[in-house]
């Protein structure tokens, strides 16, 4: 991977999900199957696509003829203040909308096969780098793109969440696979659907993700009768780009009712979402992110931690973050008094580790009080170091202090931790933490760090300081499948890169009627290579008679199968065009 200044900010954890773009491992076809989807997504997408994406497309580097190099898109995506990255498929949502935080596109390296050229059910290089990125070049959806990623990225997933992850992971690997038996299908088919019907309440992941889908990848701009197209999954689809428009498709205002509308990634929308402008998107996303745990913390906050059964931080008013898996929460009329964490448990300020308190330091677990002490107008965290004497909490001495939750800290206070005049810990030696009548922790336990803070004010997903934590995401189950090409599709990829050399190099044309000898003959099922032959023995006069010959091969192709007649006519109505 080359850096550059965007790159250099990712952090740690995230890099272990980026690979090299296989480049070389691109055959002349996909290169084919390349050029056909950009050359009629241009042609289609003119009149139907935001006003931003084609010059976004000469904005962000990408090239209509060949797939795009990484390398080539970052030096210029930099100068937009963006950047891009190769990953294998789909990677897990949480990790998907962090990139988006730090302004950088994942793309998933694959490219979709000559057979699913129109739809495919598994992210792609066509998805990513012609869907995604032209649109990020309007500042304004860029902006939206950033602050969704920095909520998104917060959202609280479920138990089941990860296990349905893998299972749609799975099942778009299999099916852009186009040696995967039905069977194999079929069976991914169940086995997501099983674990759809256990997965219960929806978590705010999975509400968040709906937004993505009905904006980021299918989202539609402008009048309700007359939208237009800037959700990569439309922009990247030749097939559902045309079928969306069709009245069949139901058109909905955007609004805060799309986290209800749950999505079939592997097949085309039934309906879709309009939003008037960019701005209502950010809107209706401040709207959600309003009822998340990330703003609204509290008990609501502590119990989404403790139900993700995951990693998680929860945010005290003083400032002082606390990341571990929350466990246990001790409540008096709604209200949070006491909460605790198993396992390694880091305690954090600004998003940065504090030294001492660490993942080593706090192995078994952590515990502390929430609240205001009794008899006090001040909360604590605020309380000067003279207002501190005045009611006896003086380092060095035997301390005790009652909440006005009737819970009881008392020991002898050792330090007191500050940052930016505000008390973030008192650290107890000799301790002893009671609470309606039951021992939350006691002297022999060893030193007690108390964290300062009258309420919960966040929870959200993951650790405060991922680096600090050493945060890693798990690797997936599936790999995307490398396809092994036989002998004879080998072959075949040979002749579409003599072909593509003529046309791209000036290799000499008297090659192009020897090639449509052995297309006939050994790949009577084709149809992207006849056409590219077609365009140049139309535009080059290569031999009499050639172009009509290549062209009656197309319309019997059509009439043989059905199914191919839309592409085989937009390829046609392009060649046309240039006539």
């Amino acid at each position: 991977m080359q850096s550059n200044e965007v790159l250099d900010k990712l952090p740690k954890h995230l890099l272990s999900l980026i690979i090299e773009q296989p480049y070389n491992s691109y055959t002349a076809q996909d290169h084919a199957v390349w050029r056909y989807v950009m050359r009629q997504n241009i042609r289609f997408l003119t009149n139907v696509a935001h006003r931003s994406y084609l010059g976004g497309l000469r904005q962000t580097g990408i090239s209509v003829d060949e797939i795009p190099h990484m390398y080539g898109m970052n030096r210029i995506l930099k100068e937009i203040g963006w950047a891009a990255v190769a990953v294998d498929g789909f990677i897990p949502p949480a990790a998907f909308m962090e990139f988006q935080a730090y302004k950088v596109l994942v793309i998933a390296a694959d490219i979709r096969p000559v057979d699913q050229i129109e739809y495919t059910p598994a992210p792609d290089i066509i998805h990513e780098a012609a869907g995604h990125a032209p649109i990020i070049a309007d500042t304004r959806y860029a902006d939206y793109l950033k602050l969704f990623g920095e909520i998104g990225s917060k959202a609280f997933s479920s138990a089941k969440d990860y296990e349905q992850y893998e299972a749609i992971r799975l099942l778009s690997i299999l099916k852009a696979d186009p040696y995967t038996t039905q069977e194999a299908i079929a069976e991914a088919e169940e086995q997501l659907q099983t674990i759809g019907n256990e997965i219960g309440e929806p978590s705010e992941m999975a509400l968040i993700r709906n937004l993505h889908w009905w904006t980021v990848e299918y989202g539609l701009i402008g009048d309700l009768k007359h939208p237009k197209i800037y959700g990569a999954g439309l922009l990247s689809s030749i097939g559902e780009s045309f079928n969306c428009m069709k009245p069949e498709v139901k058109k909905i205002p955007y609004s805060i009712e799309a986290v209800n509308y749950s999505f079939d990634i592997t097949t085309q929308q039934p309906q879709l979402f309009v939003t008037p402008d960019f701005d209502q998107l950010k809107t209706v996303l401040n709207q959600f992110a309003n009822n998340m745990a990330l703003r609204r913390g509290g008990l609501y906050g502590i119990n989404k931690a403790i139900g993700s059964q995951n990693t998680a931080t929860c945010v005290y008013s003083s400032g002082l973050q606390v990341s571990g898996t929350f466990i246990e929460v001790f409540v008096l009329n709604d209200v949070p008094v006491y909460l605790k964490t198993t396992g390694p448990t880091q305690l954090c300020y600004n998003n940065k580790q504090l030294k001492n308190h660490g993942k080593d330091y706090h192995q078994e677990g952590f515990g502390s009080p929430v609240g205001r002490l009794k008899y006090t107008n001040t909360p604590l965290e605020l309380m000067t170091a003279g207002y501190l004497d005045d009611i006896g909490v003086i380092v060095g001495n035997d301390v005790k202090l009652l909440f006005e939750s009737g819970l009881t800290v008392a020991g002898t206070l050792v330090s007191i931790f500050k940052k930016e005049d505000k008390n973030l810990i008192f650290t107890f030696s000799e301790c002893l933490v009671k609470y309606d009548g039951k021992v939350l922790f006691q002297p022999d336990w060893g030193t007690f760090d108390m964290v300062v803070g009258e309420t919960i004010i966040s929870a959200f997903s993951g650790p405060a300081d991922p680096n600090g934590f050493k945060l890693t995401y798990p690797v997936p189950k599936e790999k995307t499948h490398k396809i092994l090409h036989s002998r004879e599709a080998r072959k075949l990829h040979a002749l579409y890169q003599e072909v593509r050399d003529i046309r791209t190099e000036g290799h000499p044309f008297k090659r192009i009627p020897d090639i449509w000898q052995i297309i006939k003959t050994d790949y009577p099922a084709e149809w992207l290579l006849p056409l590219e032959m077609l365009e140049l023995a139309t535009k080059h006069r290569i031999r009499r008679g050639l172009d009509d010959e290549i062209r009656a091969y197309l319309v019997n192709r059509k009439s043989e199968n059905p199914e191919l007649t839309n592409l085989i006519n937009n390829g046609l109505n392009l060649i046309d065009d240039v006539k």
